[in-house]
Formats: C-alpha cells, sequence, structure tokens
C-alpha cells in the first residue's frame, strides 16, 4: 500500500478520534461551569456567560487536544503523512519541470529583498539546480523612491550574479486586490511558462536544499495541489520578536504535528513559503466577490484560505510539510507593528464568515476558516467575559441577600462552590499550562534538538520568561482586536499599509498614542474591582496587570538592546542562532558587508527617486526600458503632462502632487523629455529644489553614508545636524 493511499484510510479514524476527545474535553470544563451557574442565585446574565464561556472554552480546548495528539504522533512517530518520509521515496529522482519563486513587494527595502534572492539564487546555483527555478521581483509599491530602488537593486543583482534572463522585474501601475492581484497579474503573463510556482513574502527565506526537496514532491505526487512548507520565524532582534520567535520554534514543531494529525491531505495554505502547482492554481483559484460592502463583503482580503479550499474543491489534496526544515521568515518588531498586521488579518478572517455558513466547501476547510474567526472573535468574547462578570458579582454583593446555593446536578462536581468555582479556573489553567510543558518532553528524548537549544537549563528559563511575557501581553493584544472587529463592524476598512520590519524602538509617545487607553481602562476597572471587592480584584489581576503595563512594556520589548542581553546569556534562543544553516550564515554576512547605506541628504529625501531619473542618465534610460511606448495620446493629456512637467521644473517637487509624479514617469516621452529639458535649460531658471540636486549631482553624491545598525533616533539626530 502507497503512503499516499494510507493517509486517506487513517484520515476518518483520526478525525473521529480528535472530535471525540474535542467533545470530551469541552464538555467537561463547560458542564462544570454550567452547574456552577445553575447552583448560584438567579441572575439575567448568567446564561448569556455560560454561552460566551462555552464559545471560548471550545476554541481552547481545540488547541489543547491538538497540542496533544500532536505531542503524540511525535512520541510514537506514527504519521501517516510524514513528509520527510514520503521525500525518501523519490530520493532517486531529478527534477525536470520549471519553477517560479515569486517575490511580491509593496514598499519594502529592495536591498533586504534582493538579498535574500541573491543568497537563494547562489544557494541553488551550488546545488547544481537554478536551470530549473525563474526569480520575479514583483512590485506593487506606491512610493517613487522606492519605484526607482527597486529597478536599480534588481538592474544591480543581475550584473552582480550574472543572471541576465533568470531574475525578472515587474511594477504593476494599479495594485489592484494587492498581493492577490499582483500574484494573478504574473500568471496572467507567464503562468504557462511554469509547472509551479513558490510564493514568498518580503521577509522570506528558504534553504536550496527545502527548495528541491517540495518540487521533487510535487513533481512526482500529481494529486497533490499545495505543498505548504511551516517557516520558522528567524532574525529577530527586538525582545518582543525574540519571545514570538523562541515561542515559534519550540512550540511550532509539536503544534504542526497535531494540525496535521487531523487535517491530512485537507490541509490550509498560509499565502506564502508553499509550492503550488500552477495550471491547477489558474483552473481553479479564482477568488469569489462576497456579497454585501466592503469591509465584510467585496474582494476576498485573506486569499489564501480560500484559494486552499478552491483547490480541494477540485480534488486536488494540500499538504503540510511541517517536519521539513529550512523555510523561515521575520516577524513584526514591537508590539503595535504586530496589531497593525494583525488588523489586516482581522479583517480577512472576518470574511470568511460567510463561506464558512453559506461556501461549498468541505467540512475541514470550513474548521480551518471558523478557528481562523475564533482567533479575533475570542478578544471581544473575553472582554464581555469579563464585563458581565463584573457586574453579575457587582450586583448580587449589593443585593443584601445570603447566598443559599443549590445542590449540583452533575456528579462529577464539587458540593462547594467555591471549590466548583477553583475547579473550573485549574481546569482552563491547565489547558493552557500542558501544551507548554510539552517541548521539555520532547527535547528530553531529542538531545541534539536539546543542545541546538542551548540545553535544558536555558530552555526551561525561556519557557517562564515566554509564559509570563505572554501573559501580560495577551490582555492588551485581546483590547487590539475589540477595536478591530468593532471597527470592522462599523464599515471602516482596513488600510494596506507598508510594514515595518525594522525597529530602533518605540518612544513613550508612540506607545501612549497606541495603549494609553489600555492603561486607563485597568486602573479604572481596578479601582471599580477594588471598590466592589477584594476577590474580584484579585481574581482579575493578570489581566488588570497587563493593560497597566502595556506602555512600559511596549517600549521594552521593541528595544534590540534588550533582545541583544537575553541572546548574550543564551535566553530565547533557537537552533537558527546556534546553528545556523548555511543560508542564514551567508545572508548575515552579506548584510553585513551592506552595513553601510546611502541615505539621502534631507533637503533631498522625500524625492530622491524622481531625481535620480530626472538627472542621472543611467537611471532615466534604465527606468525608460520598464515602461511601454504608447500609442498617440490625447492632446488633452499632452497638454496636461506638459503643465505638470513645467510645473515640476520651475517650482519644484512640492508643487507636484504624489499622482501628478507617478503619471510623469510611467509616460515614457515625458521622462525622457524631463531628463532633456533638466540639462538643457539654465541653472538658474530652474526651481532652488533643483539647482540644490542638480549641484549635488555634478559636485557630490546625493547621499551620505550612514551605518545601518544605528537606529533610528541615531539617524534623525544626523539629518537634524
Amino acid at each position: 500500500m502507497s503512503h499516499i493511499q494510507n493517509w486517506k484510510i487513517t484520515s476518518k479514524f483520526r478525525w473521529a478520534a480528535f472530535l471525540t476527545v474535542l467533545v470530551i474535553v469541552s464538555l467537561s470544563g463547560t458542564l462544570l461551569f454550567a452547574d456552577l451557574l445553575w447552583r448560584l442565585p438567579y441572575n439575567n446574565g448568567k446564561w448569556l456567560l455560560l454561552v460566551i464561556f462555552s464559545l471560548l472554552f471550545v476554541h481552547l480546548s481545540f488547541g489543547f487536544v491538538q497540542a496533544c495528539f500532536g505531542m503524540l504522533a511525535l512520541l510514537k512517530k506514527d504519521d501517516s503523512l510524514l513528509i520527510t518520509e514520503l521525500d525518501e521515496v523519490f530520493a532517486d529522482r531529478q527534477l525536470s519541470g520549471r519553477t517560479a519563486l515569486l517575490f511580491p513587494i509593496y514598499n519594502e527595502d529592495p536591498a533586504e529583498v534582493t538579498a535574500n534572492i541573491a543568497i537563494t539564487y547562489k544557494a541553488l546555483q551550488r546545488k547544481g539546480i537554478l536551470d530549473h527555478y525563474d526569480f520575479f521581483l514583483l512590485s506593487d509599491s506606491n512610493q517613487v523612491n522606492n519605484w526607482i530602488e527597486e529597478e536599480t537593486a534588481w538592474l544591480k543583482i543581475v550584473r552582480d550574479l550574472d543572471a541576465r534572463g533568470k531574475i525578472f522585474y515587474r511594477k504593476r501601475r494599479a495594485n489592484l486586490n494587492q498581493k492577490s492581484g499582483n500574484i494573478a497579474d504574473f500568471l496572467r503573463r507567464w503562468g504557462k511558462l511554469y509547472d509551479f510556482f513558490v510564493c514568498y513574502d518580503a521577509d522570506s527565506l528558504m534553504t536550496a536544499d527545502t527548495l528541491f526537496r517540495i518540487t521533487r514532491i510535487m513533481e512526482n505526487t500529481p494529486e497533490l495541489g499545495i505543498l505548504q512548507t511551516m517557516p520558522r520565524l528567524y532574525n529577530g532582534k527586538t525582545l518582543f520578536a525574540r519571545i514570538q520567535q523562541f515561542g515559534n520554534r519550540i512550540h511550532g514543531l509539536i503544534g504542526g504535528a497535531g494540525l496535521n494529525y487531523w487535517q491530512q491531505g485537507e490541509g490550509n495554505y498560509w499565502g506564502h513559503n508553499a509550492i503550488i502547482r500552477t495550471q491547477d492554481f489558474i483552473d481553479n483559484c479564482s477568488l469569489p466577490e462576497l456579497p454585501g460592502k466592503r469591509p465584510l463583503g467585496g474582494r476576498v482580503m485573506s486569499h489564501d484560505f480560500v484559494e486552499a479550499a478552491l483547490m480541494r474543491k477540485a480534488g486536488l489534496q494540500v499538504w503540510l510539510a511541517y517536519d521539513l526544515e529550512g523555510s523561515y521568515e521575520e516577524m513584526p518588531p514591537s508590539i503595535p507593528d504586530f496589531a497593525i498586521r494583525d488588523q489586516r488579518w482581522c479583517q480577512g478572517n472576518l470574511q470568511h464568515l460567510w463561506l464558512v455558513l453559506f461556501g461549498r466547501i468541505a467540512l475541514t476547510n470550513r474548521l480551518h476558516m471558523l478557528n481562523g474567526v475564533m482567533a479575533y472573535l475570542s478578544g471581544p468574547l473575553w472582554l464581555l467575559f469579563l464585563v458581565l462578570a463584573t457586574l453579575i458579582f457587582y450586583s448580587w454583593e449589593n443585593s443584601g441577600l445570603t447566598m443559599f446555593p443549590l445542590p449540583p446536578l452533575m456528579p462529577f462536581a464539587f458540593e462547594s462552590t467555591a471549590q466548583q468555582g477553583l475547579a473550573v479556573f485549574l481546569l482552563t489553567f491547565t489547558l493552557i499550562l500542558i501544551p507548554k510543558l510539552f517541548p521539555l518532553m520532547w527535547l528530553a528524548r531529542n538531545p541534539k534538538q536539546l543542545s541546538a537549544f542551548g540545553g535544558y537549563g536555558k530552555v526551561v528559563a525561556s519557557l517562564v520568561i515566554e509564559l509570563v511575557m505572554f501573559t501580560l501581553i495577551a490582555p492588551s493584544i485581546m483590547l487590539f482586536h475589540c477595536s478591530f472587529v468593532v471597527s470592522i463592524l462599523l464599515g471602516r476598512r482596513v488600510a494596506w499599509n507598508k510594514q515595518r520590519r525594522s525597529s530602533g524602538g518605540i518612544g513613550w509617545k508612540e506607545a501612549f498614542s497606541a495603549q494609553g487607553g489600555h492603561l486607563l481602562i485597568g486602573i479604572l476597572w481596578g479601582i471599580l474591582a477594588w471598590y466592589m471587592a477584594p476577590p474580584i480584584f484579585w481574581w482579575m489581576t493578570p489581566v488588570l496587570l497587563g493593560w497597566v503595563l502595556a506602555t512600559p512594556l511596549t517600549v521594552l520589548t521593541s528595544k534590540a538592546s534588550l533582545g541583544r542581553w537575553f541572546a548574550q546569556h543564551g535566553l530565547l534562543t533557537t537552533p537558527e542562532e546556534n546553528c545556523p544553516v548555511e543560508e542564514i550564515a551567508e545572508l548575515r554576512a552579506y548584510l553585513d558587508e551592506q552595513r553601510h547605506k546611502l541615505y539621502p541628504i534631507p533637503e533631498l529625501e522625500a524625492d530622491y527617486g524622481l531625481i535620480h531619473v530626472a538627472i542621472d542618465p543611467f537611471v532615466n534610460s534604465l527606468h525608460q526600458l520598464f515602461l511601454r511606448e504608447r500609442g498617440k495620446q490625447a492632446a488633452e493629456r499632452d497638454e496636461d503632462l506638459t503643465e505638470i512637467r513645467e510645473r515640476l521644473l520651475v517650482e519644484g517637487a512640492e508643487a507636484v502632487s504624489d499622482e501628478e509624479k507617478f503619471r510623469l514617469l510611467y509616460d515614457i516621452s515625458s521622462v525622457d523629455t524631463l531628463h532633456e529639458e533638466l540639462w538643457a535649460r539654465p541653472l538658474n531658471s530652474l526651481a532652488p529644489w533643483w539647482q540644490l540636486a542638480m549641484k549635488r549631482y555634478n559636485h557630490e553624491s546625493i547621499f551620505r553614508i550612514v551605518n545601518v545598525h544605528q537606529d533610528s533616533r541615531e539617524r534623525q539626530a544626523y539629518k537634524k545636524h
């Protein structure tokens, strides 16, 4: 019997086993809490409290049961869809197809993205499989400076690697449908040339060995539509990033094994670090238009879950290669940056409710989407639970009545309501804590992995730090999610902004702006709870403490210096730091060589991309190569562009809007004419801004060299100077 057939037979049994245990665990806590509420005096709100508790407890139980089955699968080494084992079946086969490696970017640092491309290119070249891969840098950037930097960075990497015809650059004029639209644009233009494509994020990195193995599996498994790797977080510098990085790495294998246990060939797609069968994706994964208006209706924002469901609907499988190393991504450097990213994901996941309720998709995909929805609804539900519990307790304390609890209904309940309440609390805490201890059991049986984490003592200390920090940060994340959900339900759209991938630290002003409300809520709620009854104050202490400390926690955890201190003492470290793979070590060395970066002088910084296109003949010619020749244009359009160009030359960049700059730079004739007129006119006839730019270009660099390791405050000081 083949490896592929085996999972089909076992998947039904696993589904039944997983759901049975989930129901038992969920019912035990829910019934115990329901019995407690029944025994207490009547209150109009307590049954709503039960509904909220049930939803939260089922969601918590799901994560607990998944971790338990993941640990069991690893200990028994009994996983019918283990990618590393399947890879051994095809070990003697070579690649025959073509794969496109896609790097969609949106106002990212081109130097860092092209560094990832360069390292991957050289690694594939060393492995002897470069001929099977092409690279595509797909830009949706809407900042002129980024646009021009991307073009020059593309040319530099092509020349440095002698990679003509292997690395391509494409800039979309209109970033319709954002990342999913960017990928769709590539597929319409070049998709038929490639058997598979791998979608990256701007901060993604995959080893050549991993790319080779997932490509070989796809080539030899025609029923497989998507093979999703499980990215490990790496390159975290701030304390917050290091906490995420350590948690992801040490819990990831067990979580991935548990997820794979019940989903098997009906997995999910996370939007990056996955290989996809191109033609089947084109044929089956056109995104539906959701009913109603945005933000909950209209186009699908979180496209990846939906594309996995559509691939499964077409009869193809989606696998998770959780056991395959060599797939990496970075993480937000601070709590506010984490929240900003979560806000986009929140809207996308809430949209999935349409498909959960009405979509013609598989049950497993509904469960994936529902779990994603609950990841964001659990915040408002948790807050509502705390509000109701506080109000119910307050109303009873002020009733002046004596409590006479009814006898328990459940045979496993306690005679004392206080003991039963404690039992509910301990059961909930157990579901949170036990999965945190599983990594210690796993590492005890794998000395090599334990050594890669720095030893048992360091791992235990790091787990304690992670648990404490997670407990303190979670209440703030809950309030962020509440504000996101309310904002979306009120019809406010989420903006698609550039992600901040590195941080010189969050200042107190920015922290108070983002989380000052959390501090106020914590103080007022704490005073109210203490006034009502000290017991409820102590019961809420972990949550109140998280709110009160929100601002200093954000400031401290955003510091790279604090992250370095923990790393130097062997805390919150991962195998990617202690024993880095070749590509990571090479990337660090490559970026270190580029440690001095050119920054524009302050007077020209806002439009240095425009300056280079207009002044530098080399950049001007390069930019024109990416533009299309247009047919005869309407006289009104020519006159309009001429007027914009003249205003730009005479009055300077501030006199021209961003939209007008883009219109000029997209028009090949305007780009050419602007360059000619700038050099042909007398210098004193140009705007003072252009005079400064021309003098700088003729006599010294428009840029100043600044060490990239300097933080943003040092750079701001330089700019003021």
